[in-house]
């Protein structure tokens, strides 16, 4: 895994021990972002990285210039890796990590809006659902114009009910499903997705070969 663009570009993540996390691939993290991108939705963006892992995309986020990547993660050796991560990329002073339950956290009172909540449990749990449902139930967790996005292995995907959230669009890359929802009053807006080669040119550094 690494940093695909941005000041810590090229930077190498560590892993987390074990099969507690599933982090999401460098091809689906360079096409969620040249999506991301194309709704304006990185650069001074504040970002929740629910089930935080490795951090490789709120990491991915704050390279690019998101203004704060709030990780919430309960798992010792993920916290671990997770540490470790923003220290080498030296993008720690613009993350908090809060340890602990993904659930608890979103439930938390006084909580400022985010632009965007990126959703990746551990998988075949239902963790997805529940953590989005909570986010539907709590509408000012999300700004105006934000985006939730849930990856989830696409079998796991089955339409939820939802009173405020509505489902704008879906990708799938490999076994990577990506979801993505916005408030139900939200705009429709066709997403964009830059030629896998040309990421990277985002932030006006030139492609690289993968």
């Amino acid at each position: 895994m690494r940093v695909i663009a941005g000041v810590a570009r090229g930077r190498t993540l560590a892993a987390v021990p074990g099969d507690s996390t599933r982090p999401i691939t460098d091809r689906a993290k360079a096409a969620l972002f040249s999506i991301l991108h194309s709704l304006g939705m990185i650069e001074g963006r504040r970002y929740l990285d629910l089930f935080g892992g490795t951090g490789a995309v709120g990491i991915e986020a704050l390279s690019r210039g998101a203004a704060e990547a709030v990780f919430c993660e309960r798992d010792r050796l993920a916290l671990k890796t997770l540490r470790r991560n923003l220290e080498a990329t030296g993008l720690a002073e613009a993350a908090v990590v809060a340890p602990g339950d993904a659930f608890a956290y979103l439930q938390r009172p006084g909580l400022a809006a985010f632009d965007v909540i990126y959703i990746a449990p551990p998988q075949y749990q239902g963790l997805w659902l529940r953590a989005l449902q909570i986010v539907d139930a709590r509408p000012a967790l999300l700004a105006r114009d934000g985006v939730a996005i849930v990856q989830v292995f696409p079998k796991e995907w089955r339409a939820p009910a939802l009173s405020h959230l509505a489902l704008f669009d879906q990708r799938q890359y490999g076994s990577t499903g990506l979801y993505f929802l916005g408030p139900a009053t939200r705009e429709p807006r066709a997403l964009e997705e830059a030629d896998p080669a040309e990421e990277g040119a985002a932030d006006g550094s030139p492609a690289q070969p993968g």
